[in-house]
């Protein structure tokens, strides 16, 4: 792939983690771009030291809001996200970067086609990582096994012509039923899911659960408009 790469990184208060991450990526891409979701740890520090391009946001205003600011700020084609909590394996970066053909809008890796390792997720996430999943695909006529994961890569003017709402970690649901409502092709790739070695997710499994089920209901209807229209 001749196109340039910018290795996205939304992270909130993940000092102990971020600089490994940072560094595992170096080198699988033109930039690592981290943005600093208004943490009150040393993050934006040694993001820096470790050799990222940081930009800090005042305030903590969620994952959705943090991915769009870095898709704007970044200076490559094509954009990979991925967590930095270390979870994701930087190692897996090329095999999404070949899915990513011309006739491909969004390369997803899927944990559930590759491999958790002990303790990278609870059977609570496992089970309703699956249900939302079957949903997704029931509404949406789609066969993917991993619709929450936050590993992706997708070309950086796609990102941003989708037509995106979510402000937290409803962003990764919205940009790929974003996608497939307009005929988009979607495909996965299998990655490794380590254990989170610092600190707990962020992630609310009852509040950030609805957001996600409203989020699939809001593209739901808009498919529904667009198809009557």
């Amino acid at each position: 792939m001749g196109e340039r790469v910018s290795i996205v990184l939304a992270a909130y208060e993940e000092a102990a983690s971020i600089a490994d991450v940072v560094g595992g990526c170096l080198g699988y891409g033109t930039e690592v771009l981290v943005v600093d979701d208004g943490s009150s740890d040393e993050t934006a520090a040694r993001a820096a030291d470790a050799g990222a391009r940081v930009i800090s946001l005042s305030r903590n205003r969620g994952k959705g809001v943090a991915l769009r600011r870095g898709a704007l700020e970044a200076r490559g084609d094509v954009l990979v996200f991925l967590d930095a909590d270390g979870q994701d394996d930087p190692a897996d970066i090329p095999a999404l970067l070949r899915a990513l053909t011309e006739s491909v809008d969004l390369v997803v890796g899927s944990r559930f086609l590759g491999h958790f390792e002990t303790d990278a997720i609870t059977q609570l996430h496992a089970w309703g990582n699956r249900a939302l999943t079957e949903l997704v695909n029931a509404l949406f006529g789609a066969r993917l096994s991993d619709t929450q994961a936050g590993f992706r890569a997708i070309r950086r003017a796609r990102f941003l012509d989708c037509d995106l709402g979510a402000r937290g970690f409803d962003v990764e649901v919205d940009v790929l039923l974003d996608i497939l409502r307009r005929g988009g092709r979607v495909v996965e790739v299998p990655v490794t899911r380590r254990a989170r070695a610092h600190g707990r997710s962020h992630l609310r499994t009852v509040q950030d659960g609805a957001r996600i089920l409203l989020r699939i209901g809001r593209q739901r209807l808009r498919r529904r408009r667009s198809r009557t229209a």
